[in-house]
């Protein structure tokens, strides 16, 4: 009998916010990231489900839908004993952790660099290369050790000074990877980007496995952010590095060389990467000795999962393709809620939605339930607060649901003194309530919602005025503050730390300010103590949930679909498939 692990949706402390874009998909940027990235294509990725179809119940929807008939397996896929194929998107080749910037990427990385925490599936984090960490009751001082049978895939030992190495190139001034580790606080960390310091005066090595990290300043990331960090060999990538110039580092960026499960053995461009696995592995040799990572599209994925050239693929969830996969009978189909949300965005320095009345009365007054309902079918539900329900900090209490109502919103533009004209068009001091939308083109949501707002709003008296632009169009508006409302989507990161609506925040894209809120975001970075950070953003949401400071639309779903002939999968919203890939086997 095939034993499966859990397919559980978690909650999970973990790094920042990434903002996606664009809707209906949005580009996967790499999923241990803290920095904001904007995207303009709508492929379905693995952080993104795409189309549409129709439904009642999203619930019913997600969930795990075991093989029913493995015995139709495909010949194809039941002649590789020993070895296993994933789509994927195509990587960058960017195979070093510090530098990767895509999903893709890091779907490789993970395989190859293991860093001194990893996250498990019920959502907190766990030990990996490091056996133990102790902090100072000042919360200050981190003192981390490697674990003894940690060796890289050459026979050589991970050591302290390796993780001092990969912090170096870190804060090297030349650095221009995705993260942002001048705000680890690490002390001597800005001397040394700076070049006034040959070394970190706060990264002190004890012994060869032992390494002490201080920090000026900590918050609820700093052990998330230093434990994430993974040890580069000095031996192997340091030969040439000189501080202020990491080209050297870069250069082995096809040919990495790590500790974890699997070493590339082959890269083709656009075509594949091929593994074999790290017999040396300090958790156990991988039980499937050989992968490949086989580049698919949306229009070919399905089509090789069918014909068994691959055991594994991210596949466009819709109703049709559901039903598609199920029918193979040797495929497990496995749907899972995005850790992410679409909106639709106001300029609130716009003097038309500076009243909160306004921002509330255009909530209550689009049918957001029937453009999800268009969008999406089953497999999206209207969203009321900026974070996604697998989060911790995830709350419905004294949240307004904003279900659509046509008087109340008439009710709210009346107080506001929006008051209707001989035209039927509200006005204000002269100023007629006429609202440019910037729409992107070929986008299933924008397609579902523009004739929806345009009828909901012309009842409410408001003319919009839909123009057609390229996404970069839209977030060159978004940056000059030109724009009335675009609709857009975030992809999410486990901790609910950002600076979304932070009063000029980097990746506020609405000009939203409540000195509040502000206060509320410090305090729950800093707090320590989940459950009294759960209270804190939970009020945080409160108050942004009443200021409507946008237009909240919908959490969705994500689809894998796996041959049936591997087992042992631990997969949720944050713990993606490459985690796991270590411990899944070939079934009997």
């Amino acid at each position: 009998m095939k034993k499966r692990l859990s397919l559980m949706l978690v909650t999970l402390m973990a790094f920042g916010s990434i903002l996606a874009a664009c809707g209906g998909g949005e580009e996967a940027a790499s999923t241990d990231t803290t920095t904001p990235t904007e995207t303009a294509t709508d492929t379905t990725t693995p952080d993104e489900t795409a189309t549409e179809e129709t439904g009642t119940d999203s619930e019913s929807a997600i969930g795990f839908t075991e093989a029913t008939d493995v015995a139709t397996n495909n010949d194809v896929a039941l002649a590789r004993t020993d070895s296993a194929i994933i789509g994927t998107v195509a990587p960058q080749g960017v195979f070093n952790p510090l530098f990767h910037q895509t999903s893709y990427d890091y779907y490789v990385d993970y395989l190859v660099f293991p860093s001194l925490t990893k996250v498990k599936t019920d959502g907190t984090y766990e030990n990996d290369l490091a056996d133990d960490i102790k902090i100072s009751d000042d919360n200050k001082t981190y003192t981390f050790h490697i674990r003894d049978d940690a060796n890289y895939s050459d026979g050589t030992p991970v050591t302290a000074s390796d993780y001092l190495f990969a912090l170096k190139i870190y804060l090297d001034s030349s650095y221009d990877g995705q993260a942002d580790p001048l705000s680890w606080n690490i002390v001597g960390g800005k001397e040394y980007n700076e070049g006034t310091a040959t070394d970190i005066s706060g990264v002190k090595v004890i012994d060869d496995k032992t390494v002490e990290v201080t920090v000026s300043d900590y918050d609820a990331m700093t052990q998330v952010n230093l434990g994430g960090v993974t040890p580069l060999s000095e031996a192997y990538y340091g030969k040439d590095y000189k501080q202020g110039d990491v080209s050297s580092i870069k250069a082995f960026n096809g040919k990495p060389m790590g500790a974890g499960p699997y070493k590339v053995t082959k890269y083709t461009a656009g075509q594949e990467v091929d593994f074999e696995a790290n017999e040396g592995y300090y958790d156990g040799a991988p039980k499937i000795p050989k992968l490949i990572y086989k580049v698919t599209t949306d229009t070919t994925n399905l089509a090789m999962l069918q014909a068994g050239e691959t055991d594994l693929d991210n596949i466009t969830v819709n109703e049709d393709n559901v039903e598609e996969l199920k029918a193979t009978g040797f495929l497990d189909v496995d749907i899972l809620k995005n850790n992410g949300y679409g909106y639709v965005a106001m300029n609130n320095n716009n003097p038309l939605f500076s009243d909160v009345k306004v921002r509330q009365a255009l909530t209550y007054g689009l049918n957001r339930a029937e453009v999800v309902e268009a969008a999406y079918g089953p497999y999206a539900e209207v969203i009321n607060i900026p974070q996604s329900d697998v989060s911790w900090a995830y709350t419905d209490e004294n949240i307004d649901p904003y279900d659509y109502d046509v008087e109340k919103a008439k009710s709210l533009l009346d107080e506001a003194g929006w008051v209707e004209g001989a035209d039927g068009i509200r006005e204000k001091d002269g100023k007629k309530f006429e609202v440019n939308f910037s729409a992107t083109a070929d986008n299933p949501v924008v397609d579902a919602l523009i004739p929806i707002m345009t009828e909901n709003y012309e009842q409410l008296g408001i003319k919009l005025v839909v123009e057609t632009l390229d996404f970069n169009a839209i977030m060159e508006k978004k940056d000059k503050g030109d724009y009335d409302m675009f609709f857009a989507a975030w992809g999410l990161t486990p901790d609910p730390d950002s600076t979304v609506y932070i009063t000029d925040g980097a990746q506020n894209n609405s000009g939203y300010s409540n000195p509040e809120v502000d206060a509320l975001y410090a305090k729950g970075k800093k707090e320590l103590d989940i459950n009294e950070r759960k209270k804190i953003y939970a009020e945080a949401y409160q108050k942004i949930n009443a200021d409507a400071p946008e237009i909240l639309m919908y959490q969705r779903t994500n689809m894998l679909a796996i041959n049936g002939r591997l087992d042992g999968w631990d997969i949720s919203p944050y713990k993606d498939f490459p985690l796991s890939l270590h411990q899944v086997e070939i079934a009997e």
